[in-house]
């Protein structure tokens, strides 16, 4: 039993006998006094079928079930299909793109730090290294004036991932990017 409060996104919690996956928690803090925070969980059913959505108080305890975790690096795309190696045994997980579609905004073939997370013997999804390095593909040039603040400007980078970048970063130049708050961090 895990509290409501520490549920992170990627868990695994059982209801009902049937095992969800969160894809996505937001906090609600109500201002009246006395009232508890809310945290509002959307998951979806692991190995795919229904949609769960439950609203929990922060001090519930919540059912949750163990996950593995696999080191695993992205080999190559079959139509929908992703497909992931264990970096250990060599064995290939398959990963549907609308279950990791937030992730591959990240990943390329040379991110490290990539992990499975398996439950018994299924693969329901992936968990990102804290910051990954990705290529600025395309970008405005820097404006020649000169400025007392810290500008910024938008950059594409080779994932299709759009982030502001400072304004002296060029195209080509590789960045780090912090992954749950999708931010430039700094040049790598």
């Amino acid at each position: 039993m895990t509290r409501a409060s520490e549920l992170k996104k990627s868990d695994v919690i059982e209801v009902n006998g049937t095992l969800y996956a969160i894809r996505q928690i937001e906090v609600q803090s109500p201002s009246a006094r006395g009232a508890a925070t809310l945290y509002r969980v959307k998951a979806s059913a692991v190995g795919g079928g229904p949609k769960f959505e439950e609203r929990f108080k922060g001090d519930d305890d919540v059912a949750t079930v163990e996950l593995q975790r696999r080191a695993v690096q992205f080999s190559y795309v079959d139509g929908d299909d992703y497909i992931f190696m264990d970096n250990e045994d060599f064995s290939q997980y398959l990963l549907k793109q609308e279950d990791i579609s937030d992730e591959l905004a990240f990943i390329t073939e040379e991110t490290e730090g990539v992990l499975a997370l398996k439950v018994e013997e299924a693969v329901i999804g992936l968990e990102l290294p804290a910051s990954v390095v990705l290529e600025v593909t395309e970008t405005t040039p820097a404006m020649k004036a000169a400025s007392a603040s810290a500008r910024t400007k938008p950059a594409t980078l080779n994932t299709g991932l759009v982030v502001q970048v400072p304004e002296y970063i060029v195209e080509g130049e590789k960045v780090r990017v912090n992954t749950a708050e999708r931010k430039f961090m700094s040049r790598a």
